[in-house]
């Protein structure tokens, strides 16, 4: 998400290990993507050679579901369960709750810094949009001092009297 900068947009090329573009976004202000992934090194780029004049500030997020995560770790847990197949039953029950509870709190966290990231962006929108209104006040603000000016002075300039006074 681009969050700063003229525009508010910006390219993103997303390139897998074999070098193939897998997600390639023009002049976009935000998006999200998902892409299954293969073993090897994946390589994603802002580009904003289209705006050389101006810089962004880009807000990026990489969430990597499932990393680390074997069925092999989750199953160990249970060669040091001793008692009946209800005792079992039960804890299956815990554990399947415990990761329920974290993977929504993990989604949560995730929701959290995006909105973090949307305000951020409207709140750079907003502090542009004061300084433009404080700007163009002062310019009207002024427009109306010269007028004022000039109207009292062409209105002055009817009621003198132009002709020679002999005395």
């Amino acid at each position: 998400q681009v969050l700063d900068g003229a525009g508010l947009d910006v390219d993103f090329h997303l390139l897998s290990p074999k070098g193939e573009t897998l997600v390639f976004d023009e002049r976009k202000s935000d998006g999200v993507h998902t892409v299954e992934t293969e073993d090897g090194d994946y390589m994603f780029c802002f580009d904003n050679t289209f705006s050389t004049i101006s810089e962004k500030v880009i807000f990026f997020e990489l969430v990597l579901d499932n990393m680390g995560e074997d069925e092999q770790d989750q199953e160990d847990w249970k060669k040091y369960v001793t008692g009946t197949d209800l005792l079992d039953m039960k804890l299956e029950d815990i554990l399947e709750s415990i990761n329920s509870v974290k993977a929504r709190l993990s989604k949560s966290v995730q929701i959290q810094t995006l909105l973090r990231a949307f305000e951020a962006r409207d709140r750079n929108i907003q502090e542009s949009n004061f300084d433009r209104v404080n700007f163009w006040s002062m310019v009207n603000l002024g427009v109306m001092v010269v007028v004022s000016a000039v109207q009292v002075y062409m209105l002055k300039s009817l009621f003198e009297d132009k002709r020679k006074s002999r005395t």
